[in-house]
């Protein structure tokens, strides 16, 4: 299940870096379409780099840190609801126990301890609700952070390179590995991430 999990959440993050640099090259390919009309048919002065995306993810010291830190809270969530319900079953089993042999001095008393298991129950269910939504929303927290940071990055990174495009490779079928600029900004990401 942890494997599973790491993976979803690595391709559920891969997949919104993917969204989120697509929608923004594609504001910029429009812009630019407007400025430059004379110089629609010349791509000489067209600079093109691509980042391999889910390269950055997997390596990426911040990536790995705030998986860390989602996966210990998923496993602290996992155990207290594991151990809200495991000591609820056990309860509702005693009371099942009771009940067929005539434990109850009354039969209000018996509908009593039922109601509370009951009420009990339905509190562990929206205790489950709860924690899979405080997951659900420090998952996308660390994917905008993660968004952020690289765009923040490439934003800096191409005031000095001046390329028209960055593009995820994962949209590139045949590329020149020398546009590959993937280790390039790995490397001062983490340079960055571990002087903060």
């Amino acid at each position: 299940m942890k494997n599973s999990s790491l993976i979803l959440n690595l391709v559920l993050t891969v997949a919104v870096i993917v969204i989120y640099v697509l929608h923004f090259s594609g504001k910029s390919a429009g812009e630019g379409s407007h400025d430059n009309s004379s110089t629609a048919g010349s791509t000489s002065d067209l600079k093109i780099a691509y980042v391999k995306v889910d390269s950055l993810i997997m390596n990426y010291d911040l990536a790995e840190e705030l998986h860390d830190t989602f996966t210990k809270n998923q496993e602290a969530y996992t155990k207290e609801y594991t151990d809200k319900r495991s000591s609820f079953e056990k309860r509702a089993a005693a009371f099942q126990e009771k009940v067929q042999r005539g434990g109850f001095l009354t039969q209000d008393r018996a509908i009593q301890e039922r109601d509370r298991l009951v009420g009990e129950e339905q509190e562990i269910l929206t205790l489950d609700q709860e924690l899979s939504t405080k997951l659900s929303e420090m998952q996308a927290a660390n994917n905008q952070q993660l968004i952020d940071s690289l765009m923040d990055y490439l934003k800096e990174y191409n005031e000095d390179k001046k390329y028209n495009y960055i593009l995820n490779a994962g949209n590139v079928l045949i590329g020149d590995d020398a546009h590959n600029i993937t280790k390039e900004v790995l490397d001062e990401l983490n340079l960055r991430y571990k002087n903060k």
